[in-house]
């Protein structure tokens, strides 16, 4: 007998969550199985009222950053014809401790997503309680009941090793998921639009076998006319209300096929901030399907929500075409932005400043779109982007020759960007006979951006992360972010086991981080500010003021071109050390106001 099998497990189990708690710290019960009855005969009950109006049913899968806000447009959008709402939006999200809270939000008509565009709160608003255009759900039955399932569902890219994007893997296990559970519920008519940004191949041959699988597996036909010498056959194109019986069915068809699922992909190009809504509506769009009725389909959908007067589409022949564009686009930003991280330390060492090198070079058309990397590369789309093509193509394509040498340096350059804000912090500190260690020190701005209040994948955070190993007590304020969860749940956000705090020791007190809502009393007492986004407030800070509230001469550290010359030696002649991320002029400066030093 296997007395190690036969011994009860003794292993502490956690107990499984009941409630999921908001932003603001309200429990909200998570659905008990009694609850999802009552939830189908609701839906039912809204879809049956939402189509006698002659409306398409939409189902938004993820409301998330871009999900959230797509529900609303799609909602918000009218008919051209008759002026009058054409969609009807439910907007879905799985019941998980973690996102559950989303649903009773949107359907009081408060948006999940917090934004600098006041839009982004009126739109979610306007549709539940006034246009009633818009309802939430947990519930996977909202599937069976689509006319169109917009997939808003994360894929990450996990790195295992800070500063090497090849030693990591795409997390799709969630979009998998989503596609069989598409798979197995949706009307084998229902127009599936893929949104997430995904590796190359992900529609065809991820999404697609699987769905048509699940398809198959549910005994799902089609119908093909008999084939004529010299004519290509044809598959039945879909009408929407027709039921489903009637929309695979041809009378005199000789034989059957599985049924064809109708995917597409079209990617966003959400840009958080005051346009947070106008990046989702008014803005160009990229898409293509899987065949010739899955692109009239997805063409069709965008038409009738987007602004397409103004800023038409572009259909691509297949999605890989789509999915590649994504990637692309924003492989392209990222190389720039490395490309100028060479050249920012170039200019530390030799005496020049960087921000009017590239000034200087943007008044040639040709190259305005020059940019300055900051702390570090943020958002949740730049960091990783590049790493999900080079993975898709291994790992879907099967091409293992093609290792985008550019791409990979791009990103693992863009990685470690924020440790070096953190280096000239402790070169300030030394230069004032100050230690790293115990020193506190002020990050002034957690957001990837300046005038957001996005903390994903921030070079801010590098840069806590970087300090807080050297011992050093940190503090952050942030005009725009109420709670750092990155730093705040570290544990579990942005998924348990994928903090950046892996990456560093000593990262166990920094859970006790909070954001400062006011920056004097923030400044208090600190040995050296690092002004880390090019937020409005920081801009025109007087060197006196900050001084003042600090109660004596402190670091700074300039970390985004934030700092005129003026100021620089205002701060020197307050008796403080400056640094800053491609500022080398600063040595001069110092070596004009204090020359004996």
């Amino acid at each position: 007998m296997d007395l190690l099998n036969a011994l009860p497990d003794k292993t502490p189990r956690l107990a499984e969550p009941t409630f999921s708690v908001c932003p603001a710290g309200k429990q909200y019960r998570l659905p008990q199985p009694d609850d999802y009855a009552s939830e189908l005969r609701r839906l039912q009950e809204l879809v049956a009222e939402q189509r006698s109006l002659g409306r398409e049913i939409v189902v938004v899968m993820g409301v998330g950053f871009v999900g959230a806000i797509m529900a609303g447009v799609v909602a918000d959008s009218i008919d051209r014809k008759t002026g009058k709402p054409g969609k009807f939006v439910l907007a879905m999200q799985r019941p998980s401790a973690r996102s559950y809270w989303k649903i009773p939000y949107l359907q009081r008509g408060l948006p999940p997503v917090q934004s600098e565009d006041p839009e982004v709160e009126e739109i979610i608003r306007r549709c539940v309680l006034e246009k009633q255009t818009l309802s939430a759900t947990f519930s996977y039955d909202a599937l069976g009941l689509a006319d169109v399932v917009v997939v808003d569902v994360q894929c990450d890219y996990v790195k295992d090793k800070l500063g090497d994007m090849r030693v990591g893997r795409a997390d799709i296990a969630a979009l998998e998921e989503s596609f069989q559970v598409i798979g197995e519920r949706i009307q084998p008519e229902c127009l599936v639009l893929i949104e997430t940004t995904v590796p190359p191949g992900t529609t065809e041959r991820i999404a697609y076998p699987i769905i048509k699988q699940a398809f198959a597996t549910r005994g799902l036909t089609g119908s093909r006319k008999p084939v004529v010498s010299g004519q290509k056959s044809e598959v039945s194109s879909p009408n929407l209300q027709s039921s489903p019986s009637d929309q695979f069915e041809i009378r005199n068809s000789k034989f059957e096929i599985p049924a064809e699922p109708l995917l597409a992909h079209s990617y966003e190009r959400v840009m958080p901030g005051r346009n947070y809504v106008a990046s989702v509506r008014d803005f160009w769009r990229v898409c293509s399907g899987v065949n010739a009725t899955a692109r009239e389909r997805v063409v069709r959908f965008l038409s009738d929500v987007l602004n397409v007067e103004r800023y038409p589409l572009t259909v691509m022949d297949r999605p890989i075409a789509s999915e590649t564009c994504k990637i692309v686009e924003n492989s392209y930003r990222a190389t720039i932005l490395a490309f100028m991280d060479e050249w920012s330390r170039f200019a530390e060492r030799h005496g020049v400043d960087i921000t009017k090198v590239i000034q200087a070079i943007q008044v040639r058309p040709t190259h305005s779109n020059l940019m300055f990397p900051g702390p570090g590369i943020g958002g949740y789309c730049l960091p990783k982007d590049g790493a999900l093509g080079q993975w898709g193509v291994r790992h879907l394509l099967g091409d293992e020759e093609t290792n985008f040498p550019i791409t990979t340096a791009a990103i693992n350059i863009n990685d470690a960007r924020g440790v070096h804000a953190a280096e000239l912090t402790c070169d300030a500190l030394t230069a004032m006979g100050r230690p790293i260690a115990g020193a506190r020190i002020l990050i002034c701005g957690a957001s990837y951006r300046e005038d957001v209040g996005d903390t994903r994948y921030s070079g801010s955070e590098l840069i806590a992360r970087r300090l807080a190993e050297l011992a050093a007590v940190i503090r952050v304020h942030d005009p725009y972010v109420e709670h750092w969860h990155e730093l705040e749940h570290q544990e579990t956000y942005p998924a348990a086991g994928q903090s950046r705090a892996r990456f560093f020791r000593n990262q166990e007190t920094v859970t006790d981080v909070r954001i400062q809502p006011d920056l004097a009393t923030a400044l208090h007492g600190v040995s050296a500010a690092v002004f880390a986004v090019r937020h409005k407030h920081y801009l025109d800070l007087d060197p006196a003021w900050v001084v003042a509230q600090v109660g004596g001469p402190v670091a700074i550290v300039d970390c985004f071109g934030m700092l005129s010359d003026a100021h620089i030696t205002r701060y020197f002649e307050l008796g403080c050390e400056v640094r800053g991320l491609g500022r080398g002029h600063v040595s001069r400066i110092k070596d004009a106001i204090r020359p004996s030093a």
